[in-house]
């Protein structure tokens, strides 16, 4: 009789868990429903093209996706740290760099990449101090401590990421647009038709950009050359700034463009190729860590292991 009011409870319990998890999962799914459609409309359909283009992947991804939603949202109000931070100047212009070079202009604000750290350091501190706490009272202090430290940093080193991701990914997408528009442009076409060419038939990250830059001066929103170097700035590459230059100049006194645009992709090709071979060369030292750190212990073990045995039983 005892077991069986034991399991009814213990099914009751059961089902009150289950409940209240599939309470807050629904809560969860409405609340992120009603953030998605706050952004649509505070940042338009655009920034979260340019979101579901990241170069990044993973837990990097997921970091810039939660800065961005803490953007729309905050779910932490740090006005008077932001504008400490801001007033020391330093601090606030590397993050504008960042945001800037990884492509967020629009979608990251100052107090959503706040309350983004304040969230992982909480979530990080809180797995930390779980993971500890099934060892040692001490072990569980210090990777909280260590865990929060971790999510307090990872927004920038996220940012850091993207934009690294989105230089290396520009050499072959700049080479591509290089070669459409001076296609376009040998085929009689004006620049903006042969830059639209571009954007209508490629689907990369770089293309969205170029996009958003045509609709903007296309609207009248801003000038042509505004736009441009404008698109120069969201990249960390000298070579995009160059071709940039080169445009704008062609197109106000009316030289040759094609010409120029078919070197650059040449140039931008040998460059992106130069950089896959120095990553490629530096991929045997990387190998080295793990390789000391993993492997070479445990094949000492298991060649020296059966002759320190050995030797045990013979002394």
């Amino acid at each position: 009789m005892e077991q069986l009011v034991i399991a009814h409870a213990l099914a009751c319990l059961g089902a009150a868990g289950a409940g209240c998890a599939a309470t807050v999962h629904l809560c969860m799914r409405s609340g992120e429903k009603k953030r998605r459609l706050q952004a649509k409309d505070a940042v338009g359909k655009p920034v979260f093209e340019r979101i579901g283009k990241l170069g990044c992947t993973g837990l990097t991804a997921r970091i810039i996706h939660l800065t961005v939603r803490e953007s729309i949202k905050p779910s932490f109000s740090l006005a008077a740290v932001s504008k400490r931070e801001s007033a020391q100047g330093a601090t606030g212009s590397s993050l504008e760099e960042a945001v800037l070079k990884a492509g967020l202009r629009d979608a990251v604000t100052r107090c959503g990449y706040d309350s983004a750290r304040v969230c992982l350091a909480l979530g990080c501190l809180c797995a930390g101090s779980m993971l500890g706490a099934v060892f040692s009272l001490e072990l569980a202090c210090l990777l909280g401590v260590g865990g929060a430290v971790a999510g307090w940093f990872s927004v920038r080193r996220a940012l850091r990421k993207e934009a690294q991701v989105r230089k290396e990914k520009l050499g072959s997408q700049l080479g591509e647009m290089a070669e459409v528009v001076a296609l376009g442009l040998r085929s009689g076409l004006s620049f903006d038709r042969a830059f639209a060419l571009y954007c209508d038939h490629f689907e990369s990250g770089f293309a969205l950009d170029c996009s958003e830059a045509l609709r903007k001066w296309s609207l009248g929103l801003v000038s042509r050359e505004e736009a441009l170097r404008s698109l120069a700035q969201t990249y960390d590459s000298a070579v995009l700034s160059r071709v940039v230059e080169s445009v704008i100049r062609s197109l106000r006194f009316g030289s040759s463009l094609a010409e120029t645009l078919e070197s650059t992709a040449v140039e931008s090709r040998s460059i992106h190729k130069a950089e896959v071979e120095e990553r490629v060369a530096k991929a045997p030292i990387k190998m080295l860590v793990p390789v000391g750190a993993l492997i070479l212990p445990a094949m000492l073990i298991f060649v020296l292991g059966p002759i320190m045995i050995d030797l045990m039983k013979g002394m």
